[in-house]
């Protein structure tokens, strides 16, 4: 008799054969992920998430046919993937609940001409309801806030959801070291796969691209371009987002901050422990107190881990705080 058991998305299946093969499956809960928001980043996400096989998803928005919509064409979808999960679109609160990860991309689109600080006000205010009614239904859920001013939201969905801030966090830091490494992938004619990037600090135009933590196949940075040559690739990071714009004029990027919080999903889905740049509460580390700003975390089931501290030398020290101060004036506005 021959036995043999493996795990697929939740999943047991054991096949036992003794004459004749007969399957004995086994359906474990599997996974769920509730995207608060359907317009592009939140669908995308969804989308992800859904072929991955990781998880059902529930899709929301206050639209009403908009998530619905969105959500059936996904699990049509499905079939074609390979993978048995769904995604159920819904303008009701209740379906998020016993989430295990909830993705907030609710809010207001930045439009050209405006920074991200522009949408404080209005978005802290979305954020603060959306949080009051998720984290009630899902007190064991681990948050990602992507909706910028997204340190700043993140801040406020910590206090409004009265969880530790460990299953807290803001999707920002993979992003923009996703962009670094694409910039510098263009300059150089080399893979991004072969090259690693640090970004910390606020998601905003004060963020820091830590180039002495970027290397391409473990050779530092430096050896393959001039100092000039990385300054301008660190503006153009610091402004990818608004270059992304002034392409679209009526939306912003959808594509990269989707694939940017898959990552953190699974990471967490999966116990992955990743060391990832997130936005995480830092309250002592780097000098920094009471703050939700971007620097590399150890990303696993129960959250933020750990938070990486790295060493700095002055300049980016100096980078860093400045950025913080930025952060906490505009805290200080909405508090």
């Amino acid at each position: 008799m021959f036995f043999m058991s493996r795990i697929i998305m939740g999943t047991v299946i054991l096949s036992c054969y003794s004459g004749n093969p007969f399957f004995i499956l086994i359906a474990l809960m599997k996974a769920k992920v509730s995207v608060i928001g359907a317009g592009n980043v939140g669908a995308t996400t969804a989308h992800l998430v859904l072929q991955s096989g990781l998880a059902d998803v529930v899709l929301f928005d206050i639209a009403e046919g908009i998530p619905q919509g969105k959500a059936l064409d996904l699990t049509e979808a499905a079939p074609l993937w390979n993978v048995a999960t769904t995604c159920h679109g819904t303008n009701d609160y209740a379906d998020t609940a016993r989430s295990d990860v909830i993705v907030i991309t609710a809010g207001f689109p930045r439009k050209p001409g405006m920074s991200r600080d522009d949408l404080l006000h209005a978005n802290a205010d979305v954020i603060k309801k959306v949080v009051l009614e998720t984290a009630k239904l899902s007190p064991d859920g681990i948050f990602i806030v992507v909706t910028n001013p997204m340190d700043i939201m993140t801040y406020v969905a910590w206090k409004v959801s009265g969880l530790s801030p460990q299953r807290v966090m803001g999707m920002g830091g993979i992003l923009d070291a996703a962009r670094f490494r694409t910039f510098i992938s263009m300059e150089l004619g080399i893979s991004p796969e072969d090259i690693e990037a640090i970004v910390l600090g606020g998601h905003g135009d004060l963020m820091v691209p830590m180039t002495q933590y970027t290397t391409v196949k473990g050779i530092p940075l430096d050896e393959f371009i001039n100092k000039e040559r990385i300054s301008n690739l660190i503006h153009r990071t610091k402004n990818g987002g608004a270059e992304i714009v002034s392409y679209l004029k009526t939306g912003s990027a959808f594509y990269a901050p989707a694939a940017s919080t898959f990552q953190m999903v699974k990471a967490i889905l999966l116990d992955e422990k990743r060391i990832l740049p997130c936005s995480a509460y830092v309250d002592g580390g780097y000098g920094i107190k009471d703050l939700f700003i971007g620097v590399p975390v150890k990303l696993g089931r129960a959250g933020v881990q750990e938070i990486i501290e790295l060493k700095l030398n002055d300049d980016e020290k100096m980078l860093f705080h400045k950025s913080a101060a930025s952060i906490k004036m505009l805290l200080k506005k909405i508090s």
